[in-house]
């Protein structure tokens, strides 16, 4: 990996980072997130959801340049505020937008957490829908 690439997914980590701090959530990255296995882990942000004196849950951040990856599960959430995945005989994956997680994890607070990189509320836009 490149240190461009490398120098982007820290930076987007801490962008998520700095997000839920902005809500009073206590986040942080993970030691040398991915590129080792620190304390048997690879992940790359630490998120204290269920309070300071909890286990954290664990998040993976992945970011595209172009979306690739990104645009079919955009395509299927559309206006929605939640899109599960399911694959047969597996547990179903939840797919929330920014702005659902912050209600959620700030428990129906609105507002706080909003940066000129897109994370936080979004607007609607006119058109999209969630066809398949």
């Amino acid at each position: 990996m490149s240190r461009m690439e490398l120098d982007k997914g820290a930076r987007i980590e801490r962008e998520i980072v700095n997000a839920h701090q902005k809500m009073g959530v206590r986040a942080e990255r993970y030691p040398l997130s991915g590129s080792t296995r620190f304390r048997g882990s690879g992940h790359d942000v630490d998120i204290y959801a269920f309070g300071r004196d909890e286990a954290p849950a664990v998040a993976e951040v992945k970011g595209r340049a172009n979306g690739k990856g990104f645009t079919m599960l955009e395509r299927w959430l559309g206006e929605y505020d939640v899109l599960f995945l399911r694959r047969d005989r597996a547990d179903p994956l939840v797919v929330l937008p920014f702005r659902v997680w912050q209600r959620l994890i700030t428990g129906g607070e609105d507002g706080k957490a909003t940066s000129a990189n897109g994370i936080g509320p979004r607007k609607p836009e006119s058109g999209k829908g969630a066809e398949a």
